[in-house]
């Protein structure tokens, strides 16, 4: 549906995107995610054509629409402020580029009818945006970009300016909408929970480069490098031996454990990491076996136990035990075992 080749963007001397290829399905929630500077809003509104690109083509539905004017593009974008037109109605800001297009009076009550309806908006119509709550205003947004029925539908870090809970609550709204409505979305934000939690498919930018594109599972799984290890959830990166790789994956030593990676290093001939997620990890009595450690915090989060241990060779970890029982309770400075899993799923190189 919607495809980037070999786009890139420069001003002057400064590349804000390296060539980019990218290539998303029809229907698709799709999310640009890093962090500030990552190149994800530039990318955004090339897609738009708010910025033209210095290099590359944008293709829509097998058209190239590189040159194309955004308003010729049936692309709809919801930013980051609520840009509602203050003197106007809920019902008239909705309506307004209907209004533009000359649209019928008929059909323009019609579609902000059924897109008021899909929102909650209905009994909010007759109000002016002054009047409205934070939630309310961004659905007026939102309600006046759907009403043109884009082919494509863009959000630049739309809730942003709202508190933790209605920003929950709004995100689980959009993505239900688009999921009746079937839109091809592509969503910025840098926040990672909201990403994963509301996304088909995850494209991570670092410094103005498209570094691994995949589904949430993908990407904790199995990420590309150690930016994107570090950068989705937390990791444990640890140096490794190389014992063996070859096509069907690898073995490392660490720690004098051995350990199997279904997906073997890029290159051999570099020193390998490998990931370790806290959940993955286990501690018990010292008396247990295993990699002898000692805690050196200890965080109750409700569900989670969250403990910093440190092995012998000074190597810190974290450890997350999940619904943990009152043996499993080991105060700071206890010496405990540490328990590796056997298999991760995949091998980092090192950096050169």
């Amino acid at each position: 549906m919607l495809a980037l080749k070999d786009v890139a963007r420069r001003v002057g001397a400064q590349t804000h995107i390296h060539p980019t290829n990218l290539e998303l399905q029809a229907g698709g929630f799709n999310i640009l995610l890093g962090t500030t500077l990552a190149g994800k809003t530039s990318l955004l509104q090339i897609m738009a054509g708010l910025t033209q690109p210095s290099a590359g083509r944008v293709w829509f539905d097998g058209r190239d629409v590189t040159g194309v004017a955004v308003q010729k593009r049936n692309v709809a974008m919801v930013f980051q402020q609520f840009i509602n037109y203050p003197n106007l109605s809920v019902y008239e800001n909705i309506a307004s580029p209907l209004r533009v297009a000359r649209t019928a009076d008929a059909e323009v009550r019609r579609r902000v009818g059924h897109v008021a309806e899909l929102l909650g908006l209905s009994p909010l119509l007759a109000r002016r945006p002054a009047e409205l709550s934070g939630g309310q205003q961004q659905r007026t947004a939102l309600a006046r970009a759907l009403v043109i029925r884009p082919k494509v539908l863009l959000f630049d870090e739309p809730l942003s300016n709202l508190d933790a809970q209605l920003r929950v609550r709004m995100r689980t709204e959009i993505r239900s909408v688009q999921r009746q409505l079937g839109i091809t979305s592509v969503y910025v934000t840098h926040d990672q929970e909201e990403a994963f939690s509301i996304s088909d498919r995850v494209a991570i930018m670092n410094k103005g480069r498209l570094v691994q594109l995949g589904t949430p599972r993908e990407l904790y799984r199995q990420p590309a490098d150690r930016f994107v290890a570090e950068f989705v959830g937390l990791s444990n990166i640890v140096s490794a031996e190389l014992a063996e790789s070859n096509a069907e994956g690898a073995t490392v030593r660490v720690f004098g454990s051995t350990i199997r990676s279904r997906r073997p290093p890029n290159d051999a001939d570099r020193p390998v990491s490998l990931v370790l997620r806290p959940e993955a990890l286990r501690i018990g009595a010292q008396e247990d076996g295993g990699v002898p450690a000692h805690v050196l915090t200890l965080a109750f989060l409700g569900p989670l136990a969250r403990y910093t241990v440190a092995v012998q060779d000074g190597t810190v970890l974290t450890v997350d035990l999940h619904n943990p029982g009152p043996e499993q309770f080991f105060p700071e400075g206890t010496a405990v075992s540490l328990r590796l899993p056997s298999e991760v799923p995949a091998l980092l190189n090192d950096a050169a």
